[in-house]
């Protein structure tokens, strides 16, 4: 009664407010009958298939959930390209009346467009597209829940245009600011939830930077506090909260599967009772003309963890504009899976991707290969690829957090840059740093070799019987092994275009092994009661050999470590190279010592020959060493000098 009489008045302003709470609502309840339309049509065309549950949905938007599932399970195909359902007529005449509370909404904000909205629902009406029967062409739903391309009016475009000057209204005609909030027809206990659900979105709205979004409505309905958010600019992305008490439940809307599942995961702190994850058509949204419709609830123990959860939905709703380009961004240097978790890790450690886009993203990715990594990483070449899955993640982690940080803090674009290829070089360096981790596998396959020839050579000094035989096939084993290795050093080299030096290590130690794994054959050929002078000899130049092995492991090992900028690990890796040139030289007087013994004790020549042969084998394997050795010393130096 008071209504009529105000507008009877011409003061239907002062309603404005209930006006918008109430075509909101009918918007909501307009969205659940139509996905309920289209789902009665996907029953009636394969009605052995799973019907979507829209219970959650239903109580939602405030309606009962037993009207539309009797209509969507009674659903039949009725000839003629026709469906038949119980209760169609009247979800038609309430889709009507949907329409007519948003556009009576408009109409008292803005009579002239209120005008406009019914010539337009007149029309729809005229050419039957609300006809209210319990029979409807197939081709009709399309029409009425699809935005076609050609910009002809529908039911759907009305719709979606009633809503845009809704929410325009509401930010115009609030009857004040909640926190950055426009909210009117709030009650006394709908604050606090207001409040902290824009706590949340003030904490992150900073990352956005320059982008439209994340206005914020509020408003009454019935026993429903409703908010509303824009997110960003898409017409169906949105996130609509109704709070009933205790109770928090929200309606999300997304063009992009991959976005909707993101968002789901952002709150598995939370006990959330999620829908599925359902698929809905208009014509005109999104790529394939589709759009993904979830739906979740939250039931809190008490206001303060209800309160918790809306603030950590508002601080969630940032990290969901331009979600996806920056995933299709990330996807161009490794896979789409993990580019969806480096954009979820950004999102929990608060930086969030916008930055990142802001500053250029691929281009700044694209400027640090180019300047930095022109050789190792080709044109096109994936970032896992050439670093490595970890590395590659860890990379494009330090570019997005290095953008946040650098328009937080006003730093220069420049600077972003150098950082950005910086920390490339580093992770390039410990690419290098991997692959002198396979060849210290390598380097220790040739101790296990000298040890084993030095452990027979001592058998033969004790006077004991060796095992030859065993020793031969013990060398074999670890010299195919160690071919194993170099091997897969080789490929991932080629793989990651490393430096020539890594494969010429990799060269110089396998060299080292067949010179021993010969030594080892040789010792095994040994014949009994070889002169004691002659096995300490060998002995000694064995004990040498393992001190070189010993020496090229432990500069390796500190090699590695360089790259992180550690000096006293480049003085241990120069002082192992110099042990290694000292055994070299130890070895080539231990080897001449041999064989002079040799020619001057007029031995027979089966002896003459092995020790000879044997000697000249071990010190051929130090003298690869020691190549091996000027080798890591021109890698540590030209670690150090970058």
């Amino acid at each position: 009664m008071k209504s009529q009489i105000i507008e009877q008045l011409g003061q239907s302003d002062i309603l404005l407010p209930s006006l918008i709470a109430e075509g909101l609502a009918a918007n909501d309840r307009i969205k659940v009958r139509m996905s309920a339309l289209q789902t009665a049509v996907h029953h009636a065309q394969q009605p052995n298939h799973p019907v979507t549950d829209l219970q959650v949905e239903c109580r939602a938007a405030g309606i009962a959930p037993v009207t539309l599932a009797t209509l969507i399970d009674g659903a039949h195909l009725a000839g003629d390209g026709r469906i038949a359902a119980p209760n169609l007529a009247r979800l038609m005449k309430e889709v009507h009346d949907d329409v007519t509370a948003m556009i009576r909404a408009v109409a008292a904000g803005q009579p002239s467009e209120g005008e406009t909205m019914n010539r337009r629902l007149a029309a729809i009406r005229t050419a039957g597209s609300l006809e209210a029967s319990n029979e409807i062409e197939i081709s009709r739903v399309a029409k009425l829940t699809g935005v076609a391309q050609d910009g002809a009016d529908s039911l759907h475009r009305l719709v979606m245009d009633l809503h845009k000057a809704l929410n325009r209204l509401a930010a115009d005609c609030s009857e004040e600011i909640v926190a950055g909030a426009h909210v009117f027809g709030l009650h006394s206990e709908d604050r606090e939830a207001v409040e902290s659900f824009m706590q949340g979105v003030n904490e992150t709205r900073a990352l956005k930077f320059n982008h439209p979004g994340l206005e914020t409505m509020a408003t009454r309905s019935g026993d429903r506090l409703l908010i509303q958010n824009d997110i960003g600019t898409t017409d169906a992305h949105v996130v609509v909260i109704a709070v009933t008490k205790n109770i928090v439940t929200l309606t999300y809307t997304d063009v992009h599967r991959a976005r909707a599942k993101f968002f789901i995961a952002m709150f598995d702190k939370f006990r959330v009772r999620w829908s599925g994850l359902d698929r809905q058509t208009a014509e005109g949204l999104g790529d394939d003309s589709a759009f993904f419709l979830v739906t979740g609830q939250y039931e809190a123990e008490n206001p303060g963890d209800r309160n918790a959860f809306l603030t950590s939905l508002g601080a969630t709703l940032v990290f969901l504009i331009d979600w996806n380009k920056a995933r299709k961004l990330l996807r161009s240097w490794l896979t789409k899976d993990d580019a969806a978790r480096i954009l979820e890790w950004a999102a929990r450690q608060r930086f969030g991707h916008r930055a990142f886009l802001e500053l250029g993203g691929n281009e700044l990715i694209g400027a640090a290969v180019r300047n930095a990594a022109p050789a190792p990483i080709g044109f096109g070449e994936r970032l896992d690829q050439a670093l490595g899955r970890n590395a590659a993640i860890d990379f494009l982690k330090t570019a997005i957090h290095v953008s946040t940080e650098a328009l937080r803090t006003g730093q220069s674009t420049r600077l972003v840059r150098d950082q950005i290829e910086a920390d490339l070089i580093r992770h390039l360096k410990r690419v290098d740093s991997a692959l002198l981790a396979v060849v210290i596998r390598q380097v220790g396959l040739a101790h296990d070799l000298a040890a084993a020839i030095s452990q027979h050579i001592v058998t033969l000094q004790a006077g004991r019987p060796a095992d030859g035989k065993l020793l031969a096939a013990r060398a074999g084993q670890i010299e195919r092994k160690a071919d194993r290795i170099a091997l897969e050093a080789r490929k991932e080299a080629a793989r990651l275009n490393a430096g020539s030096i890594i494969e010429q290590l990799v060269d110089r130690v396998e060299e080292s092994v067949d010179e021993l794994e010969q030594a080892a054959f040789i010792a095994s050929l040994a014949p009994a009661g070889i002169d004691p002078a002659l096995v300490s000899a060998l002995a000694e130049l064995c004990a040498v050999a393992m001190i070189a092995t010993e020496a090229a492991a432990s500069g390796l090992a500190a090699a590695v470590e360089v790259p992180e900028g550690r000096r006293a690990d480049s003085e241990d890796a120069l002082a192992a190279v110099v042990r290694l040139i000292d055994a070299e030289h130890a070895a080539d007087m231990r080897e001449r010592d041999v064989t002079a013994r040799v020619f001057a004790g007029g031995f027979d020549v089966a002896t003459s020959l092995c020790v000879l042969e044997l000697a000249r084998a071990i010190e051929r394997a130090t003298d690869r060493l020691a190549g091996f050795g000027h080798l890591l010393r021109r890698h540590i130096m030209a670690d150090l000098s970058t």
